[in-house]
């Protein structure tokens, strides 16, 4: 997996016919500086773009989250909220997974080697490019496990 880089993510997208549009820069940008452990969905990343007076419209913001899940570039992730997040999509071994309570939807972000190990050999043994292998737990977590017992 790269790591993508304003010029790697142009070369890619010229590669395959497209241009790096001022909006796709802001958002690549947007997802480098992002804490780890931090996930946006179209609607956050709207309203980060439009504090900071970036003029991005919501229609463009879910092509280029798309696209850029489609590259490879982002990882889309159901965590459980009725619509996907996205983050920079980390090479190895900064690669990690998901577990999330169903009920509040606090999410923990682990590492497991065997899981990107079995997603890597599966794709080669098929003759497909991996770009992304990701497992999502859903669960129930301590805290609304007590909330759920009677006293």
């Amino acid at each position: 997996m790269t790591v993508y880089t304003t010029t790697s993510l142009k070369a890619e997208l010229n590669e395959r016919g497209w241009r790096l549009t001022p909006q796709r820069e802001t958002i690549l940008h947007i997802f480098q500086e992002l804490p780890q452990g931090e996930h946006l969905s179209a609607e956050d990343l709207y309203h980060r773009l439009e504090g900071e007076g970036e003029g991005i419209s919501l229609s463009t913001i879910y092509r280029t989250l798309k696209l850029m899940a489609r590259m490879g570039i982002l990882r889309e992730l159901e965590l459980g909220e009725g619509h996907k997040h996205y983050e920079i999509n980390q090479p190895y071994p900064h690669h990690h997974h998901h577990l999330i309570c169903v009920r509040c939807n606090a999410t923990i972000e682990f590492k497991n080697d065997s899981i990107l190990k079995i997603g890597a050999k599966t794709a080669q043994k098929e003759g497909y490019h991996l770009l992304d292998c990701q497992m999502t737990i859903h669960a129930v977590c301590p805290k609304c496990q007590r909330a759920l017992m009677p006293l």
